[in-house]
């Protein structure tokens, strides 16, 4: 097994890190004061070209590996979690998932503009009572002629509040449980689609989510992502690779975390000393770089995996559930080397430890993680 990036992969990385430290990181304090969407960003990633890492230069992208989506993530993620949500959800969720699954001319519509940070994306799955059960959704989809009919209502929606193209699941046939399911690309200005209220959430504060309401929302047949009633394949198809990015997520804001602390200790004088001496404080930190980096090539692994065009089902819930739990860990103990001023919020580590557990949720609750494990488990010992 080789475990050292490629030049190219090397590059991109600390390219990106320069970018995090000259511009995510000043900025997100201000963003999560305000709860406000980076537009300037935003724009600077479309700039260099990170919305489009892993699609072909034909529509815009950079033809890159998945791998090289998850070194982008961990990057942006050490510097501001906010920044790293709505690129996920732009990026991975949207973007990416309507390369994989739609036709030509849905290509050719939508990937350019988004790729170039013209248009936001976001996916839109979660219902007021439809969360970690997905396919217990109730946004209903009927086609009348060329247009299907949307009536229902999202939530916790990432990029929701700001999205112009959203990737939307919806029942066609209600009967028929998750063979019935079908996702549609919803566009802003479609009549009947209309934002509701903008979350106010204790972390993540400069990712927006909110509410989407469907009204007897025109959707034309075109606009249908996949096979109707096959929206679950379109679902699966992009799980497990949401799953490695936003496993890597907590890793990047772990790391972040880590930095600071480990600063901190060393600058820090107490008894005499820097408490970066004392052995503690030292049990903390280093308990705190092992983890890290079992967490950074689990993910990696993960990542390589799905590269290789294998079943990845395992590796991701892996991987996500691991990696989650190091960085709420890591975090917490990063704090706890600040002491008191690590509960001050002129302090960035107080906004990390909002954050982190705000992305503990994303692509599935550890929970879900451990279903998927025991699931995956049992059906390749019944092979």
């Amino acid at each position: 097994m080789n475990f050292e990036l490629t030049e190219e992969q090397k590059m991109l990385k600390e390219t990106v890190a320069r970018f995090v430290d000259r511009q995510v990181i000043p900025l997100a304090p201000e963003i999560d004061e305000k709860e406000r969407f980076p537009e300037e960003t935003f724009k600077a990633m479309a700039d260099m070209g990170l919305f489009g890492m892993t699609l072909p230069e034909a529509y815009g992208g950079s033809g890159a590996d998945f791998l090289s989506c998850v070194l982008v993530m961990e990057e942006i993620m050490r510097g501001c979690v906010s920044t790293g949500n709505t690129y996920g959800s732009h990026a991975i969720l949207c973007t990416e998932n309507i390369y994989r699954n739609g036709n030509e001319a849905q290509r050719r519509r939508y990937l350019p503009d988004l790729i170039a940070g013209r248009r936001v994306g976001a996916l839109a799955i979660t219902e007021p009572e439809a969360g970690s059960d997905a396919l217990s959704l109730k946004t209903r989809a009927v086609r009348k002629g060329d247009r299907y009919i949307l009536n229902g209502t999202k939530m916790f929606i990432t990029n929701g509040p700001v999205a112009d193209v959203v990737v939307v699941y919806a029942k066609t046939d209600p009967e028929a449980g998750p063979n019935g399911i079908s996702a549609f690309i919803v566009e802003k200005g479609f009549p009947g689609f209309s934002t509701g209220k903008t979350l106010h959430k204790m972390g993540v504060r400069g990712s927006p989510a909110g509410e989407l309401i469907f009204e007897d929302c025109e959707v034309p047949v075109e606009n249908l992502l996949g096979e109707e009633n096959k929206g679950i394949r379109v679902l699966m198809s992009g799980l497990d690779r949401e799953r490695i990015v936003y496993s890597i997520a907590p890793i990047g804001v772990a790391q972040g975390a880590f930095d600071l602390a480990f600063r901190y200790a060393s600058e820090r004088v107490q008894f005499g000393a820097p408490i970066v001496s004392f052995q503690m404080i030292q049990d903390m930190l280093a308990d705190m770089a092992a983890k890290i980096q079992a967490g950074r090539l689990l993910a990696y692994w993960a990542a390589v995996m799905a590269d290789s065009g294998k079943r990845v089902r395992l590796e991701a819930s892996y991987a996500k559930l691991f990696c989650a739990e190091v960085g709420v860990e890591a975090v917490g103990k990063a704090v706890q080397v600040f002491g008191g001023y690590g509960f001050i919020r002129e302090f960035p580590i107080e906004r990390m430890y909002r954050d982190v557990k705000g992305i503990e949720f994303g692509a599935g609750t550890n929970q879900i993680q451990k279903l998927v494990i025991m699931s995956e488990l049992m059906r390749k010992r019944s092979d």
